[in-house]
């Protein structure tokens, strides 16, 4: 029976949501217990607004069962976007919630290492966050980085960050891009539009500035992009005819859909057409399975999803299990 390995997991472990409970950021003591209230600075949602707290977030035996319900052999597990503070200009309070946050990470995992796979979260848009990267990466001995889609106001390609990609080029480390705020947020409060909608133009806006500004040349860390991507694979041909026909967007002598195929993405589109077409329009070897969970807007069953979008045996191979061993550095089987 074939297994997977997942890149796109979360956890909220107890350690730093208690640090956040005591500063007064945080409110843990809900009618239910399957939810947190975090202060908007922190969490970029609206004030008040519950958010999932399953139990396996903070409980590492409880993933690991769950784990084997899903016949995933291995999860990288990232801080969700409501840690991550992406929209506050407060230096000292983004820093200490990422190190916390981190260091909480560490611990979670450790519970058992050979599967549940830290990705540490670091702090764009502000100076020293290549120093945190390192520290992630050296001390604490996580797998790769996770990054959010923009911080402290500004965008991924903003100077500010070129220290932070510089590193992770050097290192051709794995980071995983997961949106962590939405382009127009009167536009779409209702419907639970922020994650269905808002998401994915986000995460199409920010790797799209940083194929069009340059950013990743040169810098060769393995970007991958949550959901599939989001809205980006779907505006291939129209990338590509500005940068034929408007100067301002002729800014690479590279192809925007070339340069988009060098990226990764995960499988959480939740449409077996889509991800066929995922898969032919970037090719197997740079699609990796990603589940979102333990978010109830998670994929239930990863690898009947994969298996029964009918990608070859070769592909389905590669996308559930040979991709994510090669760049997580991890074992083969």
């Amino acid at each position: 029976m074939r297994r997977a390995i997942d890149v796109h997991g979360h956890a909220m472990p107890r350690p730093v949501l208690d640090w956040l409970a005591t500063s007064g950021r945080a409110d843990l003591g809900g009618l239910d217990p399957r939810s947190v209230r975090i202060d908007s600075e922190v969490s970029g949602v609206g004030a008040g607004a519950p958010i999932p707290l399953a139990p396996s977030m903070t409980n590492p035996a409880l993933r690991l069962a769950e784990l084997d319900d899903l016949r995933l052999d291995a999860q990288a597990i990232s801080l969700p976007p409501f840690l991550m503070a992406s929209r506050s200009v407060d230096i000292d309070l983004v820093f200490e919630l990422v190190a916390r946050g981190n260091d909480a990470l560490a611990e979670y995992c450790a519970h058992e290492p050979t599967r549940l796979l830290p990705l540490g979260l670091v702090p764009v848009g502000w100076p020293g966050a290549a120093g945190e990267a390192r520290r992630c990466l050296d001390v604490l001995g996580m797998r790769g980085i996770a990054i959010g889609s923009r911080g402290a106001g500004l965008e991924l390609d903003d100077p500010v960050n070129d220290e932070l990609w510089d590193f992770l080029g050097e290192r051709r480390a794995f980071v995983f891009l997961h949106p962590s705020a939405v382009p127009d947020t009167a536009r779409i409060a209702d419907f639970w539009f922020p994650q269905l909608v808002g998401y994915p133009m986000e995460t199409a806006i920010a790797a799209a500035r940083m194929v069009f500004s340059g950013t990743l040349v040169d810098r060769p860390f393995a970007l991958c992009l949550a959901h599939g991507g989001g809205c980006l694979p779907a505006l291939r041909g129209r990338l590509d005819m500005g940068w034929e026909r408007k100067p301002q967007a002729h800014t690479s002598e590279t192809l925007p859909s070339d340069a988009l195929r060098t990226l990764y993405y995960d499988t959480a589109v939740y449409d077996r057409v889509a991800l066929r077409r995922l898969v032919e329009d970037v090719g197997a070897t740079q699609v990796l399975v990603g589940t979102d969970h333990p978010f109830d807007l998670r994929e239930l069953d990863p690898v009947g999803f994969v298996e029964f979008a009918e990608l070859g045996a070769e592909a389905t191979e590669l996308v559930l299990d040979g991709n994510a061993r090669r760049l997580l550095d991890l074992p083969r089987t």
